[in-house]
């Protein structure tokens, strides 16, 4: 990967913990935006520790998050029903950044044989009391051992980003299937909302990726991408939380207005706010 300090594509605020500034480097060839400086993996954690990190906990203390939490469930459904058409035959589920498990729980009440990979001690505490199993690191788990790998809006967390895409080539089975859910810095929300856009969410987003990225990526370790699909629901929710960054409150209306042009405008050039990626063996 190729950044450099002259290439500052924006530079972003973290609005949730510390109010600290970061600068966003381009690596042109890959489209791939990437976070600077990046916190060390001592202080990291450090920007976690906020009430309003939502998908460390399951609070529904306002209006917005018993809205986050309904769309949620539905979300989840439909991501088990998206694994289940991709491998009907099911089998082993990994889901690494598992958080508070409700995607497992429910993978698990259709049959699939669930693990999760989740930092979070908060969160897995919840995850373990609802019948969630976890291990301990993906370096513990064996080769070529899960049908499908998912990892939820968390390959942008992720400090070693090659690494990652390594091991997730070597957990999958030869004919298994990867899905990789992330923000996309080139929808119409994140141009209009420019660095109050929600999703980039500095520093816990270490990365930001576009289409060209993730499929240049995994292309490196002969994974194919095969499928985009869109994930409508969150122009709205990023554009509420960008609202705020912005205007100091969120204003539903115009949050639900910009969320509704973006997926609008996506229809036409399928930059969506976030993306599923659908990756293989080659």
């Amino acid at each position: 990967m190729n950044f450099s300090n002259e290439n500052v594509f924006i530079t972003v605020q973290d609005h949730s913990v510390s109010g600290e500034h970061f600068d966003l480097l381009l690596d042109t060839d890959l489209q791939l935006l990437k976070t600077h400086p990046q916190p060390s993996m001592e202080h990291l954690p450090k920007y976690y520790e906020s009430d309003d990190y939502i998908s460390h906990t399951d609070g529904q203390r306002s209006l917005f998050e018993k809205v986050y939490h309904f769309i949620k469930r539905k979300a989840i459904r439909d991501k088990v029903s998206l694994i289940t058409k991709l491998q009907p035959h099911k089998g082993s589920l990994l889901d690494i950044g598992a958080g508070t498990g409700d995607f497992l729980q429910e993978a698990k009440s259709q049959h699939w044989n669930c693990t999760g990979i989740e930092p979070s001690d908060k969160a897995k505490k919840i995850a373990i009391q609802k019948g969630v199993s976890f291990s301990e690191s993906l370096e513990a788990l064996e080769n070529h051992s899960f049908d499908v790998i998912t990892m939820w809006h968390v390959l942008e967390h992720v400090p070693d980003l090659e690494k990652q895409i390594q091991e997730l080539k070597r957990l999958l089975k030869p004919t298994g299937t990867i899905l990789i859910a992330v923000p996309n810095y080139k929808s119409f929300d994140a141009q209009h909302y420019g660095k109050f856009w929600a999703a980039y969410d500095v520093p816990r987003h270490l990365w930001h990726f576009s289409k060209t990225a993730i499929e240049k990526l995994f292309a490196k370790e002969n994974l194919k991408l095969i499928k985009v699909l869109p994930m409508v629901f969150d122009s709205f929710y990023v554009s509420l939380l960008s609202e705020k960054y912005k205007n100091g409150k969120m204003n539903f209306l115009n949050g639900f207005l910009i969320g509704l042009q973006s997926n609008w405008k996506a229809k036409r050039n399928f930059e969506y706010s976030s993306h599923i990626y659908v990756l293989k063996n080659d």
